[in-house]
């Protein structure tokens, strides 16, 4: 009986330790299981010991992912304890599935080949990576080959990776989604050099914007997009029609295969606007535009996406001259232009915005006839006249001839300040050079207009010397009447033309040549009389062929003046 007992308990300590050593060799290593079943946060999971182990439910969630799972699958567990005595078993799905992906990680990080897996979390410095099972960092330089502003589209999506480092005893996997985009890139590159055509039309990402354009990214090369070719309407600032990352459609303008530079548009995938414009936007015809841009030059107008025209300074008031166009209109004013010229070729429109107003000067002039009677202020005074204020903001020059009757020169503008209020008559209207002559003594009468209606060109009148100048004399004729004697015309023979043989308030007769009706001013010649005397005195006298000396004529002549004169005298 002893010896049985003893059997017994040899028998029950090797099968004790057999278990012990059966459950140290099942602590840590993967067994292959299935489910029984789902309790709320824990899955209990069938191995083939004992009793049934639990695994947390949150283990069976990959990189964010919905958890797909149910009673009967067969799934790959680590046995991290069994304990044999008590039947309990702790089991992980995120151990076992890192346990095989680790495997298979160190075998591709070996042959240095790409690896497969899913972003789908943020630390600091980068992202979390899902290799299947394994969890990697993806530092963020890591992530493109150019700055990503928003990484939510590449979340959750599977991706191509490359590691660039792993250590399985501190758990470390370092990856890079740039290594496998540049090795992409570069063959990308080299096909699409060589596939490149002028006219062709491709896909791109804009990757860099600058003031002058955006550098675009076609898939392993880039090409400028100028800023004049991203759209037919008017772009002051690439930002304005583009963003870094925006995808879009492009063509290929210029493509040099020797400086591999690549120069591309947009516009030129949509139809030119200017295509018939001459047609649609005729010469005098009227539209409604929005200033898109102010110079200091002018303004532009757009008629139509694409379609501008420009209107210049001198086009844009008919009165406010010497003004910066911007204190006319504003940026995105609804104006009406008029068309002034079309030049398709260029592609130009001049356009103009007061010829869409009244004219002042057309509206002054229906209004005020030459002869009416006008009142205004005095704006400007120059040294050549007057500036007066009238309707329409509008000015009429008062020229310093026509101030005054007594008064000449500087002197007649004295009498006049700025503000002052005067009244004056309209002597002439020009609409196309803008101009408006005024008079002030034209409201009165003329003095002078009298004493120089009985006078008539070519008629001999005797003059009072005023003044005597290098280039002649100034005299007066009948008291009022302003002449001029130039120096040539001072005497027939050369020698005697020389002003200062006469002297001031010395009478000298002498013939009319010329009678200026504006200012009855007189041009006369002592050397024309002389000339029309030695006529007569020839025909009256006979000529020096009849038997008389040229001076024997001369002097009966001048014998028979003085007679005549002295019987004037007693008379």
């Amino acid at each position: 009986m002893a010896q049985a007992q003893a059997a017994m308990k040899e028998d029950f300590a090797a099968l004790l330790d057999e278990s012990f050593k059966k459950s140290a060799s099942i602590e840590g290593s993967v067994l292959k299981g299935h489910v029984v079943r789902i309790d709320d946060d824990f899955v209990l999971v069938d191995v083939g010991l004992k009793s049934e182990g639990r695994i947390p439910l949150k283990e069976f969630a990959r990189g964010g992912r919905d958890i797909e799972l149910s009673a009967g699958d067969r799934i790959d567990v680590y046995v991290e304890r069994y304990e044999d005595r008590d039947g309990l078993i702790m089991l992980s799905r995120d151990k076992a599935r890192r346990e095989e992906a680790w495997n298979v990680l160190e075998e591709q990080y070996t042959k240095n080949t790409r690896v497969e897996g899913i972003i789908f979390g943020r630390v600091k410095g980068g992202f979390t990576v899902d290799l299947n099972g394994a969890v990697a960092f993806l530092p963020g330089s890591q992530v493109d080959i150019r700055p990503v502003r928003d990484i939510t589209p590449l979340m959750g999506s599977p991706q191509a990776f490359q590691i660039l480092k792993m250590d399985r005893a501190r758990g470390n996997i370092v990856v890079s989604r740039r290594a496998v985009m540049e090795e992409t890139r570069a063959h990308e590159r080299s096909k699409l050099m060589e596939d490149l055509k002028e006219g062709q039309v491709l896909d791109g990402v804009v990757k860099n914007i600058t003031d002058y354009g955006a550098f675009v990214d076609l898939g392993g090369v880039d090409g400028l997009l100028h800023v004049t070719d991203i759209s037919w309407k008017r772009v002051n600032h690439p930002s304005e029609a583009l963003s870094v990352g925006q995808q879009l459609k492009v063509q290929v303008i210029r493509f040099n295969p020797e400086t591999q530079r690549i120069s591309l548009g947009m516009k030129q995938l949509e139809a030119d606007p200017w295509e018939g414009v001459a047609s649609k936007y005729p010469v005098g015809a009227k539209f409604t535009g929005r200033v898109t841009n102010i110079t200091d030059y002018g303004a532009f107008v757009e008629l139509e996406p694409g379609v501008e025209g420009l209107v210049h300074v001198s086009e844009m008031s008919w009165t406010k001259k010497n003004i910066h166009p911007g204190k006319i209109v504003s940026t995105s004013q609804e104006v009406e232009v008029m068309v002034l010229d079309v030049d398709q070729e260029k592609r130009r429109i001049s356009l103009g915005l007061k010829q869409c107003l009244n004219n002042p000067w057309i509206a002054f002039k229906d209004k005020y006839p030459v002869g009416a009677s006008v009142e205004g202020e005095v704006k400007n005074i120059t040294e050549f006249g007057l500036f007066v204020g009238l309707d329409g903001e509008i000015d009429g020059m008062v020229h310093l001839s026509d101030i005054s009757y007594a008064t000449e020169g500087e002197a007649a503008l004295k009498e006049f300040t700025k503000g002052q209020i005067v009244k004056a008559k309209v002597l002439d209207v020009d609409v196309e050079k803008e101009r408006i002559s005024l008079g002030i003594k034209q409201l009165g009468e003329d003095p002078y207009a009298a004493a120089a209606g009985d006078l008539k060109k070519g008629q001999v009148v005797t003059c009072v010397v005023k003044s005597i100048t290098d280039n002649g004399i100034e005299v007066t004729v009948n008291d009022n009447l302003q002449g001029f004697i130039k120096r040539n015309e001072l005497a027939k023979e050369r020698s005697e033309q020389r002003p200062d043989r006469f002297a001031v308030g010395e009478k000298v007769d002498a013939r009319i040549i010329q009678i200026d009706p504006k200012s009855h001013k007189l041009t006369l010649s002592i050397k024309a009389r002389e000339v029309e005397e030695e006529k007569q005195a020839m025909a009256e006298f006979g000529s020096a062929d009849s038997g008389a000396s040229l001076g024997d004529i001369l002097g009966a002549a001048l014998k028979k003046k003085q007679e005549s004169a002295k019987k004037d005298d007693e008379a």
